[in-house]
């Protein structure tokens, strides 16, 4: 089971590759993925020189084109459905990646794994725009309303009212 220092860079990584994908930061953030993948050994003294064997960097950077490709040409009733499915794979990725390694790899390979994320992967406010009077969030926002009460994050022309009330029983 890989350790909780690990899931969390993980998770980071999945989102990272969702945020960047059609953006500027994705050639960076790709090629950085690519050769995280790649290293050899994460164990060793000299651990930052690049020498790539883990796994065969055309076919992650393939997986990576893939995955970039159905988040940009995705259309918006399933949008987000394919951004999740997209995090999931990849957080699934590094964690199996990461649970690959022997225990004197997973730390090196953890901490490689969240400095690149903190060089290539754009900030949560990069990742969201708006235009006009837009609100653009980059993350999830959850609304409550409770014990009758009314909440919205933008709201129009509202009237509150007793509802009506129902008509005779049809049988």
């Amino acid at each position: 089971m890989v350790a909780e220092e690990s899931t969390a860079p993980a998770a980071v990584g999945g989102t990272a590759v969702v945020r960047a994908a059609g953006t500027s930061a994705w050639p960076g953030l790709r090629q950085a993925v690519v050769g995280w993948f790649g290293r050899e050994d994460f164990g060793r003294e000299d651990f930052g020189r690049e020498d790539f064997g883990r796994e065969d960097e055309e076919s992650v950077g393939t997986e990576l084109d893939r995955s970039a490709h159905a988040l940009t040409s995705a259309d918006d009733a399933v949008a987000e459905a394919v951004r999740r499915a997209v995090r999931d794979a990849w957080q699934a990725r590094f964690e199996t990646a990461l649970a690959g390694l022997a225990d004197h790899e997973r730390g090196p390979a953890a901490e490689a794994l969240r400095a690149l994320l903190d060089a290539h992967a754009p900030s949560p406010a990069a990742a969201v725009s708006a235009t006009g009077d837009g609100l653009a969030v980059g993350g999830d926002v959850a609304i409550r309303a409770d014990h009758g009460s009314v909440a919205a994050l933008r709201m129009g022309d509202v009237t509150l009212a007793n509802p009506p009330l129902p008509g005779p029983p049809q049988y």
